[in-house]
């Protein structure tokens, strides 16, 4: 990873991102179909969205590529940063509300299925444009008016980032992301010898167990 660019680390995590996206969009079907859906799961997109999707993701932009991107001259307000802050904002409510619904659909509340449906496809939706907005817009702006300097300062306050979440927090998201996408699409494979199934805090590891703990924030 050190030989990439701050920016295109970034790039890298839409792509982890997308895997659980897809996997919300089709448990949504799911439940559309009046099919259950393991409530442990859920909350593991819960957490996702909040350590990988907001304090990994977005902290980094938010924090450090951001300020960065006003110091060489790009407005804060207005396209792209104050849009793209907007959303990010958008997008801390709407995980607080699919929390909010999975609760309900735990706890068996009558209108909890449709709540956790209108949830779940309000992210679906919420995501691509996001993502769309940052590869297309905000990174190539970010590739024209940064130095190397600026990725090379970028990518180890990125790396510090990650080091307060923990090491693996790239490898342990991205095999949660991949193991809702072989659930949904009724390929579970069987762990490996020494492995253990990955469930709500498998990606738990150092800084991250606040959020990895706590769905019900």
């Amino acid at each position: 990873m050190s030989e990439a660019t701050a920016v295109e680390m970034l790039e890298a995590e839409h792509r982890v991102i997308q895997k659980m996206v897809a996997g919300m969009s089709v448990l949504a079907e799911q439940l559309e179909g009046g099919e259950p859906v393991d409530v442990s799961l859920l909350e593991s997109i819960v957490v996702f969205l909040r350590t990988f999707a907001d304090r990994c993701h977005h902290g980094k932009e938010e924090s450090f590529l951001f300020p960065a991107l006003i110091r060489r001259g790009v407005p804060s307000q207005g396209c792209p940063i104050g849009g793209l802050t907007i959303e990010h904002q958008k997008g801390r409510v709407m995980v607080g509300e699919l929390a909010d619904a999975i609760r309900g659909y735990a706890a068996g509340e009558p209108p909890a299925q449709e709540n956790l449906v209108k949830s779940l496809r309000a992210l679906v939706a919420f995501y691509p444009s996001h993502i769309w907005k940052e590869d297309y817009l905000l990174f190539p702006l970010a590739g024209k008016v940064l130095t190397p300097e600026d990725q090379q300062e970028l990518m180890d306050k990125f790396e510090t980032v990650e080091r307060e979440l923990g090491l693996d927090v790239h490898e342990g998201f991205d095999k949660v992301a991949a193991e809702l996408e072989r659930k949904v699409s009724g390929i579970v494979s069987s762990p490996k010898e020494g492995e253990r199934p990955l469930h709500a805090g498998a990606a738990k590891s150092g800084g991250a167990s606040g959020p990895v703990s706590d769905v019900r924030a």
